[in-house]
């Protein structure tokens, strides 16, 4: 009977669709494993196709060339180093399903595959996969795993079962993505599933970015009796082993290093820089071009990317206009050289005079109103995109969730670009992370140290300086209360009334709701952007369009 264990959990950042480097992902930590003297190495859930792949994986060419690098790794494992489980697409009988694979020996030696698969915020994967039977224990060298993959521990039914057939140790396989409330949920949660079994519990989740998803990994151990014994760091690709013993109540996992990972503002932070930096990296862009306006939307966006990409990756813009305050000019050529970026000047002064004479006709007889302002965001727009189409950086979008929420953002104007750092951030919320970047530099980050934005830029009131003397406050409520408001109606799917009785204007709430809805055709145009919140506009949030319906007794 095996009495000990080394057990490898490979925390790992695939791309969907790169098989060969996933693999190679896979192949490196297994070399790393063998070095800890590892017995078994955990790789995440499908972190051979990436995740999530959607309907990518629905092409056969993509499934025979998945199968045919398992079963080449497969053999890999016939040299008497450490076995692999690892996550994958897999097809048996016909279909289609998310599996873990157990790869010892030079062969396959156990498939278990998913039965419980989500379909709800960001997730959708009855769309492409097959519902698996209840899961049952695998063998492996004398000690019976219950494997499990992500969902499938969510409730509590596949590890009773489990357990009730024998598992020793349960394995979870995940690709859990990053929300601000995440870490302390899933530590929950597992404790609670295994309570009743007292199994001991191993958490492999997924790093990195992938389009609008952000995994943290932070994965760890817990001891039958629900303490953690093991934690990994958030945010990084790492191999750590940990070494297991059995005794008299079963099996255990010797403590190790708690690296507790980053919260609240800390973590929203590393959140928006692992984002942008996979997307950014893993879509083959040199770097980012923005606009940088002298408010504190494109200077918390720029402190990200530098943080991101590092300085010298990143071309800031100050496009001013008439309206352009020499406070303005000051602030973003200061934030630009206290990044470390570079910074041009290109007025659109003369553009806006060439649009206002080819439209005077058109416009003759109306007052100036927002057409007019519009002119010269979506000027800034055709700036940027020039930009960016000649020298091949992705531009960067600044707009933050509130803004979008409400419709405060111009379709073909500020809204260009190829991501959004800010789309799941709420305005209070950019004012709290500019001030916590000033005040700390963020692990792994390429920007430099000390303050990056200057602080007349967090202090002075929010403006698109689109028309003299212009704030955000003429066209909407404080940020304080739009926010909240905003929190009740998109996370939370409050009534109106609910949300009149904390203290909110009910005028002011019926007209926000108003803005939610009838913004909706401009965030299906809007760019893609990290997911920070519990319920974040696109995958998480469908609305329709078209649509009549208001909260009204």
């Amino acid at each position: 009977m095996t009495e000990a264990l080394t057990i490898s959990l490979a925390q790992l950042n695939p791309t969907v669709g790169d098989l060969e480097g996933n693999v190679s992902l896979v192949r490196e930590a297994r070399q790393a494993a063998a070095a800890a003297g590892a017995d078994l190495v955990v790789a995440p859930e499908l972190v051979v196709s990436g995740y999530p792949p959607e309907d990518l994986v629905l092409k056969p060419a993509f499934q025979d060339r998945i199968e045919a690098l398992i079963e080449a790794l497969a053999g890999e494992t016939g040299d008497g180093g450490p076995a692999v489980l690892l996550g994958t697409p897999w097809r048996q009988d016909g279909l289609l399903y998310n599996a873990a694979v157990l790869l010892d020996g030079g062969k396959i030696s156990a498939v278990s595959l998913k039965t419980d698969l989500p379909n709800y915020g960001v997730f959708d994967e009855k769309r492409v996969f097959a519902v698996g039977p209840q899961p049952e224990p695998v063998s492996f060298r004398g000690v019976s795993l219950g494997v499990l993959i992500c969902e499938d521990v969510w409730t509590q039914t596949p590890v009773d079962a489990l357990a009730a057939a024998g598992a020793e140790i349960l394995v979870v396989l995940n690709g859990s993505p990053f929300d601000a409330a995440k870490f302390s949920e899933r530590v929950g949660l597992m404790v609670e599933r295994i309570k009743g079994s007292g199994r001991p519990l191993i958490y492999v989740n997924q790093v990195g970015g992938q389009d609008e998803l952000v995994f943290d990994g932070a994965s760890f151990v817990l001891s039958g009796d629900g303490v953690r014994k093991v934690q990994a760091p958030a945010w990084q690709s790492t191999v750590t082993t940990t070494a297991w013993q059995r005794g008299e109540g079963g099996w255990s996992c010797a403590e190790s290093a708690i690296d507790d990972p980053p919260e609240g503002l800390e973590a929203v932070y590393q959140a928006m820089v692992v984002g942008l930096r996979d997307y950014v990296d893993k879509n083959g862009f040199p770097g980012v071009v923005l606009g940088l306006s002298g408010g504190i939307d494109s200077a918390l966006s720029a402190a990200v990317a530098a943080d991101a990409l590092g300085p010298e990756r990143v071309r800031c813009v100050m496009m001013p206009s008439v309206y352009t305050s020499e406070e303005s000019l000051l602030d973003a050529g200061e934030c630009a050289a206290m990044l470390g970026a570079r910074i041009e000047e290109i007025p659109i002064v003369p553009g806006v005079a060439a649009l206002d004479d080819m439209l005077a006709a058109a416009f003759a007889g109306c007052q100036p109103d927002i057409a007019e302002e519009n002119i010269q965001a979506r000027l800034r727009g055709l700036v940027l995109m020039a930009l960016s189409n000649k020298f091949g950086d992705m531009l960067l979008t600044t707009g933050n969730k509130s803004e979008m929420s409400v419709g405060y953002a111009t379709l073909y104007g500020d809204m260009c670009g190829g991501y959004s750092v800010l789309k799941d951030v709420y305005k209070t919320m950019v004012f709290a992370l500019s001030q916590w970047r000033n005040q700390h530099h963020p692990v792994g980050a390429f920007g430099p140290r000390g303050r990056v934005i200057p602080e007349r830029i967090i202090t002075k009131p929010p403006s698109a300086e689109l028309r003299p003397d212009q704030t955000d406050q003429d066209s909407l409520p404080e940020y304080d209360a739009l926010d909240d408001i905003l929190g009740c109606l998109i996370e939370n799917e409050m009534a109106l009334p609910e949300i009149v009785a904390r203290g909110h204007d009910e005028a002011t709430v019926h007209r926000i709701e108003h803005l939610l809805y009838i913004a909706e055709y401009k965030r299906r145009q809007s760019p893609p952007g990290v997911k920070i919140t519990r319920r974040n506009f696109g995958r998480d949030r469908r609305y329709p369009i078209t649509n009549r319906f208001r909260d009204r007794e």
